[in-house]
Order: C-alpha cells, then structure tokens, then sequence
C-alpha cells in the first residue's frame, strides 16, 4: 500500500505562490521515483486575506493546520500591511501555538555558486545552525510606559527556561551526531554580558555534552561567531543558539552560502508538525515576473522530506539541486538565473524524475 502524507501549503503572499508551485514540483517528481504519495491542501492566509477580511490566523485554521504531516510555505509579508501584524499574527503564532521549537538552517556553499568570500570553496562552508525558535526575545514579554512622551520607556524581555533551552541543545547533540560529519558543536552566546540568560545556557550545554562524549564541544560569544563564519567558515559543523542570534546569524550564513535565493529553513517540532520555509521573504518587486528564484523553496522541500522521514526522496532532490547549480543556471540572484523560475523548477523536477544528479 502506498504510504500518504497530508501537507499544507501557505503559498502567502508576494513571489511565495510562483516558489511554492516549483517546490511542488520538485516534491511530486522526488515521491512519484521514491513510491509514496503527498496530498496538498492549500490555505489562502496571508496579507491579501487579512486585507479582504481583516482575519489574520483563525483558530480553526491552526486546528487543521495540527493535524498535517508537515506545513509547506511560501513567503509572508505584504508591501501594503504595517510590518509585524503578519510576522507576529502568522509566523510567530504557528511556531509557538505548534511548539515548533526549533529552526533549522543549513548554511551549505554549493559548487557553480559563488560566495563574497574570497578564496572560500564549496568545502569550506557546510554548516548548520540549531536555533532555539519559541522562547527569548521572541516570546513577547515586556511593555511601554508613557509611550509618545519624553518619558517613555519600553522593556522586552528576553524568556529562557531550563526546558525551552535543554530540548534545544539537545536536539543539536543529537543532530550533530546524526549529521556525523566533523561531530562538532558550537554553542554561541554572549556570556560576559547577558549573564542570566547564557549562565542557563552554557551550564545546560555542559551537562547535557556529558551525554554525548563522541561529539566535540566549544564556545564562543556572539559576535567573534560573526567574525569566524566570514574568516573561518570552515571551523564550524553544527551551532546552536538563542532566537534573536539564530536570526542573525543565519543571515549571514546565508549570505556566504550565496544569497537568500538558495536558503531554506525549518521550523521544527520532532513530535509533532514542522513548518518549512525558504528564508528570503516575500520579494514583492518581484511578484508575477517570473524571475525569482525557487531554489530555496525546492531546498525547504527536501528538509521537508528528510523531516517526515523519506530521506532518499531528500537525497533526490538536493542531487538536482546540486546539478543545477553546477552546470546550468547562470547566477542565483533573480533575473539572472538564465532560466524563468517556472523554467528552473521544471528542469529540476526532470533531474529528479531522470535521477541525474551528481
């Protein structure tokens, strides 16, 4: 009998739609080689929805949304809605409300694309960061007082608890001895200053990598990991964090990897529904042209895949990738691809399908 599994898709708003359509693609040719079934249900949130309606996220939706094998989106953010009303109203609500406490972000330089890094190969950049995805400054705690006044005050709060910080940890152990590459982890902090915070952190951290003697530990502040990740990319396997500095430095991250173009994130809940995204937004200059790029998307495809547990359908896909990147597209930056983004998701889709890859 052939195995199914039930994916939501948010196409949302922009050029989300155009990189959604591609990952399908790639997703339909990667289980159609591989003998399982994937059975889309498309839900129309997002800034068009909320202007006609005025609904952000309905209960309801996130009801249904629980019960999905995993969750496919494409991008969120509308040029015509005050930022944060959607950020917060759709992406922050489904990673807390779904645990999704988790992001992940492979920080991976592929061979034809280039990077600002001078003298840096493929080889040199393959990383990953584990970043902590429910808790921290994200987690909305704080206020204001006399706001509009010469006295005003605002406060945000920084929330880390024992539980929130050790399951992330954690899952990095276990990630970095599955990935089993260098079976190195990094954690990245701030400890001289933030020293409530990063004292949990760092004193989790230690006692849970004395559960994992196979896997090599270090430490580094913040801002020396801004400096490594551009001088020495190549010291890094797996990094794990707080939220606000996994938002940071997988900005970075992607851009040695090449650009917004080609990365793809996760947002991770291992016992129950995972949400995938490429990272880059919604470009919405770039909406209906058809010149953005879908590689992210089609990469946030294959984590899917690797997430639900179909790793060669994974394999399948990165191999397209890997092939497309090498020999045919011209540069990944929108517009300059060589290929339409309908055209690049179709000639992926065939690699898969052919199984060409590298």
């Amino acid at each position: 009998m052939t195995k199914k599994y039930q994916i939501a898709v948010v196409p949302g708003d922009g050029t989300g739609p155009e990189v959604v359509a591609e990952g399908i693609k790639a997703l339909d040719a990667a289980s159609a080689r591989h003998g399982f079934e994937l059975q889309y249900t498309p839900y129309a949130i997002g800034g068009e929805h909320y202007k006609k309606t005025g609904e952000i996220l309905p209960d309801h939706v996130i009801e249904t949304l629980s019960k999905a094998d995993a969750i496919f989106l494409g991008a969120i953010g509308h040029p015509d809605v005050k930022p944060g009303i959607l950020e917060k109203g759709i992406l922050l609500k489904l990673r807390f409300t779904l645990d999704q406490y988790i992001n992940l972000r492979p920080v991976k330089l592929y061979e034809g694309v280039s990077t600002p890094l001078k003298n840096k190969t493929a080889k040199d950049i393959d990383f990953v960061v584990v970043r902590e995805n429910s808790e921290g400054l994200y987690a909305g705690a704080g206020g204001s007082l006399k706001r509009g006044t010469p006295d005003e005050v605002a406060i945000q709060d920084s929330i880390n608890t024992r539980k929130g910080v050790e399951r992330c940890i954690r899952y990095a152990f276990e990630y970095c001895r599955k990935r089993n590459k260098r079976k190195k982890l990094t954690l990245c902090g701030k400890t001289n200053v933030l020293t409530y915070a990063f004292d949990l952190w760092e004193r989790a951290f230690n006692e849970v990598a004395t559960e994992y003697p196979d896997i090599e530990t270090d430490y580094a502040h913040v801002d020396a990991i801004c400096m490594w990740m551009i001088k020495n990319p190549e010291w890094f396997d797996v990094i794990v964090t707080d939220n606000m500095f996994g938002d940071i430095i997988t900005d970075l991250g992607a851009m040695i990897q090449g650009g917004m173009g080609i990365a793809a994130g996760g947002n991770i809940n291992p016992g129950g529904v995972s949400m995938f995204e490429p990272i880059g937004g919604s470009a919405p200059r770039y909406t209906g042209k058809g010149v953005i790029n879908p590689i992210a998307a089609i990469l946030s495809g294959q984590l899917l895949l690797e997430t639900i547990g179909e790793p060669d359908a994974a394999a399948a896909i990165e191999s397209a990738v890997k092939k497309v990147l090498r020999d045919d597209i011209k540069d990944v930056a929108a517009g300059k691809m060589g290929y339409t983004t309908s055209e690049l998701g179709d000639l992926i889709a065939t690699y898969i399908k052919d199984g060409t890859g590298v």
